[in-house]
């Protein structure tokens, strides 16, 4: 299974908007800046992040995004269906009733063996991320890493007006 890169670029955005604080509104420039990603296409995740309540979202010259909720409230499968969507990865298009080596009637009364095994695993990947949190990713990581998004989030809220990056 392949997942948009938009998942890891908004968990990463929700784990430093943690580590700076819930109530910290970072514009998507400056996190674009942080991660060296395109403005553009980080927007737009954030923007999903937002429509899902996961990020509030401010317009203005200080806009930006802030967690909606504390991290502990967030978990993986809600920042990854709010990017990929809900939909369900496998995707039965029932081609044991087609073609030469068709299945009898009979045997297609029965769910598809591959499709319930599909949904069994994604079931079990879907439980997992239901049980990790954006607060769990935050005490997993290394403390530096924690402290240099502070130290990071510290030189941008300090930075004179004329000199802080776009």
């Amino acid at each position: 299974m392949r997942m948009n890169e938009g998942v890891e670029w908004g968990l990463h955005c929700c784990v430093a908007l943690g580590w700076i604080g819930q109530n910290e509104v970072i514009s998507t420039a400056k996190l674009a800046a942080k991660f060296g990603l395109p403005a553009a296409y980080l927007n737009k995740t954030l923007q999903a992040l937002a429509r899902a309540g996961i990020l509030v979202s401010s317009a203005g010259p200080k806009g930006g995004f802030r967690l909606a909720r504390s991290p502990d409230k967030i978990t993986l499968l809600q920042v990854v269906d709010a990017i990929e969507g809900p939909e369900a990865v496998f995707r039965c298009t029932e081609i044991r009733r087609t073609g030469d080596g068709a299945s009898p009637a009979s045997e297609c009364r029965r769910p598809c063996a591959i499709t319930s095994a599909m949904r069994r695993a994604e079931a079990a990947w879907r439980r997992e991320l239901s049980i990790q949190t954006v607060a769990s990713i935050m005490d997993d990581a290394p403390r530096t890493a924690a402290e240099r998004a502070v130290r990071w989030f510290e030189t941008i809220r300090t930075a004179p007006v004329a000199s802080r990056p776009a």
